[in-house]
């Protein structure tokens, strides 16, 4: 199963454009910042990672506030076909989540 679950902040994003079959594409780039245990020892964590909601959502995460922790669900997908980067594609999300 491919399912990514992350709170996050949008800290970039473009203007909401559109694939040549008119579906709607919002892009953003997320950062993740929290505390894990791993080996019995605290660690911390961060991270950017390059987003994309497409169709309906679209609109909806193009309305996010930037900096505003969110806790965003989807999958993770190469950008391309010959791309070996990933990107996390957002299927939904909640509302803005307080500090």
């Amino acid at each position: 199963m491919n399912q990514l679950k992350l709170v996050a902040r949008i800290v970039e994003k473009t203007a909401l454009r559109y694939t040549p079959a008119g579906i709607p594409i919002a892009a953003a780039t997320l950062m993740h910042s929290s505390e894990t245990r791993e080996a019995n020892t605290v660690r911390q964590v961060e991270f950017e990672i390059s987003a994309v909601a497409a169709g309906e959502i679209s609109r909806r995460f193009n309305e996010i506030d930037l900096d505003v922790p969110v806790e965003f669900t989807g999958f993770l997908a190469r950008k391309n076909r010959n791309s070996k980067s990933l990107v996390f594609h957002v299927t939904e999300f909640g509302t803005p989540l307080l500090d």
